[in-house]
């Protein structure tokens, strides 16, 4: 049993999602006895969206977890910067932006994105734009892997993201940089492609290497449909990876290490041409 206070843990949704999205997990954490806290992510802007979330941690007392998934990423790292009772971040399937990225040039660093055609804009009175995923494509390009009536379901209730929010740079220091931190990244299934950046060869104490960091074979709403993958042996090849992957625990479990001391700084990595931001 850990000798720590129990730690709240906050989550926080990406784009074309909402928080109920998380339920599996919650169920995983509750059960575990962690307070659980799923943000309603307004996925206005970056800096709108991080003061949203900080103003929420800043009301909790006691130690914090903070868990981004997707754009989600985009918010924890800067929402959780200064905020003293975050312990740890985990990424699910996240951007780790430094300053200057956005989720929009994260996900064209590399290709095989095919989200973009997938998208319908819907203007707003303040000039900019909602974009949300067609019902009519959600279920192949955002959520294969489940059955065809929940992806129905989430396409419905899917909350839009600005197109601003999507361009907009993150600014300044980012909270992963000094923030314990750990990731769960999505392996390639389709429209998922993962790759490592190698623009920061020198991450210290890596508690994952880019052969070895934790992944798993699922769809863009990983906290649904996989809640998640530890680190492991490096495979031998890909049929070894994916038996690996077969038996990798859920993503509270990752949450859970994490409150446990376990994250540590690591070699970031962007989600780039994943199904959606």
């Amino acid at each position: 049993m850990s000798e720590h206070p129990r730690s709240t843990v906050v989550l926080v949704h990406g784009a074309f999602a909402e928080s109920g999205g998380w339920a599996p997990v919650v169920q995983h954490l509750q059960a575990a006895g962690h307070p659980v806290i799923a943000a309603a992510n307004p996925l206005r802007s970056v800096a709108a969206d991080a003061a949203h979330v900080r103003a929420l941690l800043d009301s909790i007392d006691g130690p914090v977890v903070l868990v981004g998934h997707s754009y989600g990423g985009m918010v924890i790292s800067r929402a959780a910067v200064g905020a003293s009772g975050v312990t740890a971040l985990v990424f699910v399937a996240a951007f780790a932006p430094e300053d200057g990225d956005s989720a929009a040039t994260l996900s064209a660093a590399f290709p095989g994105s095919t989200l973009a055609p997938t998208l319908r804009p819907v203007p707003l009175p303040d000039g900019g734009q909602d974009l949300y995923v067609a019902p009519d494509l959600y279920h192949e390009q955002f959520a294969a892997d489940l059955p065809e009536e929940a992806a129905r379901v989430m396409a419905a209730v899917q909350r839009p993201i600005t197109l601003a929010a999507l361009q907009e740079a993150a600014d300044g220091e980012q909270a992963w940089q000094t923030v314990p931190s750990s990731f769960v990244v999505a392996g390639p299934t389709g429209t998922s492609r993962p790759r490592p950046s190698t623009s920061w060869p020198d991450a210290p104490r890596a508690m994952c290497s880019p052969s070895t960091a934790p992944r798993t074979p699922s769809s863009p709403p990983t906290p649904r449909t996989s809640p998640g993958s530890s680190c492991g042996p490096p495979p031998a090849d890909r049929r070894d990876r994916a038996e690996r992957l077969s038996r990798a625990p859920d993503t509270s479990a990752r949450i859970r290490a994490a409150h446990d001391g376990a994250a540590r700084p690591v070699a970031r990595w962007t989600p780039g041409g994943q199904g959606g931001p």
